[in-house]
């Protein structure tokens, strides 16, 4: 079986194990079904999603360019603490950021590789828990724009990291933590501005699972940049990775934007 056509992020159903879904223009792969299968990913060449030209990716799917002009890649999407639109304030298209950023947020806590804080919009929940490889989450703010939850993060962070280590992630490093106690111990840092918000009632902790046959005890990660083919055999999904047989491992959302060829051997 072949399929052609450009990477963008996973999508995802909220199952267990969870449901991975590759989307190409006219095509799609559940690519659960693909465990134990040989695999081979070849690069044919880019395909900015903004501008769509053969442009090499700078970041986030888009061509340098494109990254320094679309609304999409503005700095508030990175760091929600400088969201503007609940001020009326465009950073490059007022209303494409009034309806991202003016919507129900979530301030959380996410147990992938340590226990991290993030934000996301309520509508991603729990997507974006799926994406970070989360084996556990809960919320423990939920304001009405970005902005306020991310200068929640801000205060939070201080305290407890907002990043993911996805190594610890992929390699399943991982340690079980009670994260009720933990949102009860940071309840005290959180800005004035957002205490208002704090979800007061003890929060439902979500757990997560993730199609993985073998973890790897040893990883080497996959650049298409510099490994225009490669071939192994799918051993697991989890947050956006793509997990082989021997170790590789394949950042399907770091790779949005490139045009590949997937080969499925199905006789293994």
């Amino acid at each position: 079986m072949m399929y052609t056509g450009v990477l963008t992020k996973m999508k995802t159903e909220f199952t267990n194990p969870i449901n991975y879904f590759l989307i190409f223009e006219n095509d799609f792969l559940n690519i659960n079904q693909l465990l134990d299968r040989k695999i081979k990913i070849s690069f044919i060449k880019y395909e900015c999603l903004n501008c769509h030209l053969d442009k090499p990716i700078y970041r986030q799917g888009f061509c340098k360019e494109c990254f320094f002009e679309t609304p999409r890649a503005g700095d508030w999407v990175m760091r929600p603490e400088l969201s503007k639109a609940h001020l009326g304030e465009e950073d490059r298209d007022l209303e494409f950021e009034k309806e991202m950023q003016l919507q129900p947020h979530i301030v959380y806590l996410a147990n992938s590789s340590d226990v991290k804080v993030g934000v996301t919009r309520k509508a991603q929940i729990p997507t974006r828990w799926i994406d970070q490889g989360a084996h556990e989450a809960i919320e423990i703010v939920e304001v009405p724009n970005r902005y306020l939850a991310g200068i929640a993060e801000v205060a939070l962070k201080n305290h407890v990291s907002d990043k993911t280590n996805w190594r610890k992630m992929v390699t399943n490093k991982i340690v079980d933590v009670d994260l009720e106690a933990e949102k009860e111990r940071l309840a005290p840092y959180i800005p004035e501005e957002v205490k208002p918000y704090f979800i007061q009632s003890k929060s439902k902790e979500i757990n997560l699972s993730f199609p993985v046959l073998q973890f790897p005890d040893k990883i080497k990660s996959l650049n298409l940049d510099k490994t225009h083919e490669y071939e192994g055999v799918l051993k697991g999904i989890k947050g956006q990775y793509l997990i082989f047989e021997d170790g590789t491992v394949f950042n399907v959302r770091g790779s949005e934007g490139y045009v590949v060829k997937l080969i499925i051997n199905l006789n293994i």
